[in-house]
């Protein structure tokens, strides 16, 4: 008797394989997105502590004004700026990879500025870098 109805093709473990790794993809994209929407409410509420947590020691943190190679240097500056809600316009996630655009009010009077984020996060689901884009010119130009 022939069973040739439950035999696996190479075609059909190509398949299965794609469907795993897509699947894995997904479902780290969604992780490193959810860390990353974490870091942001974390920072809205200024919870430095859960922050902590969610950042690797060595993070890599690149912006126009400053840059950091550790999680205690970077902290401290997160903690003076003390900054405002954001506001989201666009959310990007290529598996441990986000990017976020948003808009942020700084300084007194406020100075809206449209950022750029670049996050990566970890395989051990902690940041370890982020880059960020804005024209820092109304920050350091003086009246």
């Amino acid at each position: 008797m022939s069973d040739s109805g439950s035999r696996t093709t190479p075609k059909d473990k190509f398949h299965c394989c794609l469907s795993n790794a897509m699947q894995k993809i997904e479902s780290s994209v969604k992780n490193a997105k959810n860390i990353i929407m974490e870091w942001m409410h974390a920072v809205e509420r200024r919870d430095y502590q859960s922050l902590r947590g969610i950042v690797s020691d060595n993070i890599s943190y690149v912006g126009p004004l400053n840059s950091f190679n550790s999680a205690e240097p970077y902290l401290k500056y997160l903690e003076h700026l003390s900054l405002p809600k954001f506001d989201i316009k666009k959310e990007f996630a290529d598996s441990n990879d986000v990017c976020l655009l948003y808009e942020l009010p700084i300084g007194t009077p406020p100075v809206t500025s449209f950022v750029c984020a670049w996050f990566h996060v970890n395989d051990d689901g902690k940041i370890s870098s982020i880059r960020v884009i804005f024209d820092p010119r109304p920050y350091i130009q003086h009246k």
